[in-house]
């Protein structure tokens, strides 16, 4: 009887003991599914955070943009394809940094606009590949009363680089150039779209022109920039944390 007994309580106490087991390991599944969301909670807040910043970092560049510009007419959405008002600001800076009269703006757009009314009394020649974007910044231009700018409709073609960039014999009566803006071509997988612009403007620059890149952030922009800083002895480089990376190459 007394065995019976014993065998019983430790049969008792083994059942307990599995149940024991079970619910420890449910418990500990549902841990560690509860740490498991509470770090995706805190990589999504931090990033819902860093989101936040960019955001109104822009949204201080543009009221600045705004208010330095004085517009008097709607105008396009920024960012995403278009510039970002960081790197437009930085325009607005560098064409009014010194006696500006020659710009070349490569992707025409709102910088054109930008840089059209930063510069009133400046030539600004714009060169799109496209027709159509072409139209919609003249467009955009007429309903600002702009009439500094040439929009010159450049198609892309081989280039010695091997790369496609626009048709250079739109290039053929510009000389001194005191501030190139580099925001075209399109950006192509390899990343050398833009190179040319090194090969076919660095010879047109003036001694004191400023060349401010987009999209610095990438690896070809990055490396064209280097090109153009080390290309100009008397010129440095300064790279900008923007949204999507500015380039900024000026005298020394």
């Amino acid at each position: 009887m007394f065995n019976l007994t014993l065998l019983a309580l430790l049969l008792i106490a083994l059942v307990f003991l599995g149940y024991q087991i079970r619910l420890s390991r449910k418990l500990g599944a549902k841990l560690n599914q509860l740490i498991k969301s509470e770090k995706e909670l805190r990589k999504s807040v931090r990033e819902v955070n860093i989101t936040a910043r960019a955001d109104y970092r822009q949204s201080e560049s543009y009221a600045q943009l705004l208010n330095l510009l004085a517009l008097d007419a709607p105008i396009p959405p920024t960012r995403g394809w278009a510039a970002s008002p960081d790197v437009l600001l930085t325009l607005v800076h560098s064409a009014r940094s010194s006696d500006v009269r020659t710009i070349v703006d490569l992707g025409s757009g709102v910088s054109t606009l930008v840089l059209a009314k930063a510069a009133p009394k400046a030539r600004v020649i714009s060169i799109d590949n496209s027709p159509e974007y072409a139209a919609k910044t003249q467009l955009l231009l007429d309903s600002h009363g702009i009439t500094n700018v040439e929009i010159r409709v450049a198609p892309l073609a081989p280039h010695a680089s091997g790369n496609s960039w626009y048709e250079t014999s739109v290039f053929t009566d510009i000389t001194e150039i005191d501030l190139l803006f580099i925001d075209g071509p399109p950006a192509t997988a390899d990343g050398q779209a833009r190179h040319p612009a090194f090969t076919e403007l660095l010879k047109k620059l003036s001694a004191k022109a400023i060349v401010v890149l987009d999209d610095a952030g990438r690896d070809g922009e990055k490396e064209l920039a280097n090109k153009f800083a080390a290309g100009i002895s008397t010129h440095m480089v300064e790279f900008l944390d923007h949204e999507k990376g500015t380039a900024v190459i000026r005298p020394k």
